[in-house]
């Protein structure tokens, strides 16, 4: 099997949901989120919210993209201290019309924030639909409605109020959102908006919802009671460059016409094959920082050439260091060097004149052998240190030092050239 990171499919976790089925736990992921997955180039890999999972993601490197979806509430103590006002008796009720989600998953919970910090540190393209769409929110510092009904819908005019839940007609229900003008919603639903008008109809299967919108995401469709139904961070979203944060608190994947696989919309299933063109981008950005480019194979005949070319520097070398000896190479071999470096073209005026600055300046050995055996030692620390990090932050650390790189070579050669002044 290949372990070469350039041919492995790029992979998008996905935390499964507990249930019971035959008196034992069960985890599961609804097949419509892995089928789309799939068909669009991924491949999907489950996280099991299992004890200590939260302790173990780096076991699941590399990762190219997190999807969060359906599961039970969020501990509310991740985003606020008190329980909104709510009385006992209020909460009491909640549980009663809302048992299968009122039971709170910790373990669930620290698994997916935790994924999702990653993914906000590291720019890892996020998904997150309902539950996920809420769990982004707190991990950005976020708030929730603990039940819309009883913190929400109360303060709305007859009119407006929304049913987000209706568990007699549970996949079939809809109900209005409009949609924000020059948002990712927009592009993708904008064919089958009416004239005039911004209104789409979605699924609802959630009593929470976002409360206080974290400072860094734009909402992208609000409910008829004010409820923020999409958001997603403009500064993160650029799926061709593999940047992709964006939460959806209903269920595209799920609007499906009644016995049916054809979606309510063309636009339904673009959230998931915008989200997987920006993983399969986020792969092959995260690729390029990590491939270790082959070493050229020569022929015999460049092979030849290569040796002489490497003896005569060698014996430069010797001279710089030792200065002038009894013993003193053949002047043929070093005009070879010579003439390598004056007809190679692949060497800058820049590269040129660090070579003859070096070869005019270095005339102490003593001192020349001292620094190269600092710079060994620092290179064996060094060495160390990044052996224990991972193949992300190596490829963060990389791209660091590359950046600095290209400014320090641009500034060396206007400083060369005498183009910049002191400031």
């Amino acid at each position: 099997m290949s372990t070469d990171l350039s041919v492995i499919l790029p992979r998008v976790l996905i935390v499964s949901r507990r249930s019971v089925r035959k008196n034992k736990f069960v985890d599961f992921v609804g097949e419509y989120h892995l089928d789309l997955i799939v068909g669009y180039g991924a491949v999907p890999v489950i996280v099991p919210r299992v004890s200590g999972v939260h302790m173990l993601l780096d076991s699941f490197e590399p990762i190219h993209g997190v999807l969060l979806c359906e599961g039970e509430d969020i501990d509310p103590s991740w985003y606020e201290e008190d329980t909104s006002g709510l009385s006992q008796e209020e909460l009491d009720e909640i549980r009663r019309l809302h048992v299968s989600d009122t039971a709170i998953d910790k373990e669930k919970d620290s698994i997916e924030l935790s994924l999702a910090k990653l993914c906000l540190e590291r720019n890892i393209p996020y998904l997150g639909i309902c539950r996920g769409s809420q769990i982004l929110n707190v991990a950005c510092g976020g708030t929730l409605y603990q039940d819309i009904g009883k913190e929400l819908s109360v303060k709305c005019a007859e009119n407006k109020r929304v049913t987000h839940i209706n568990y007699d007609n549970y996949d079939g229900h809809r109900h209005d959102v409009e949609v924000v003008e020059n948002t990712p919603l927009h592009h993708w639903f904008k064919d089958s908006l009416e004239d005039g008008k911004m209104d789409i109809w979605v699924n609802s299967y959630h009593h929470q919802g976002v409360k206080r919108l974290a400072q860094r995401f734009v909402p992208m469709a609000f409910a008829p009671d004010g409820l923020i139904e999409g958001f997603y961070d403009p500064d993160a979203y650029n799926p061709e460059e593999g940047k992709f944060i964006m939460g959806l608190q209903f269920h595209p994947e799920r609007m499906r016409k009644p016995d049916s696989e054809e979606f309510d919309y063309p636009g339904c299933p673009f959230a998931y094959k915008e989200f997987v063109k920006a993983v399969v981008a986020y792969q092959k950005k995260l690729n390029n920082l990590t491939t270790v480019q082959k070493p050229v194979k020569l022929n015999k005949e460049m092979e030849n050439k290569r040796k002489i070319i490497v003896r005569s520097f060698s014996h430069a070398k010797n001279l710089y260091n030792a200065g002038r000896g009894t013993t003193s190479p053949r002047d043929s071999e070093l005009e070879i060097g010579a003439e390598f470096l004056e007809s190679n073209t692949a060497l800058s005026v820049q590269q040129e004149n660090r070579l003859k600055q070096m070869g005019a300046t270095v005339r102490n050995a003593r001192s020349y052998k001292e620094r190269v055996k600092l710079n060994e030692e620092r290179e064996k620390m060094a060495r160390g240190v990044m052996r224990k990090m991972s193949v992300e932050q190596l490829s963060e650390l990389l791209s660091f030092y590359h950046t600095m790189g290209q400014i320090c070579s641009e500034v060396l050669d206007l400083k060369i050239h005498g183009l910049v002044t002191p400031q």
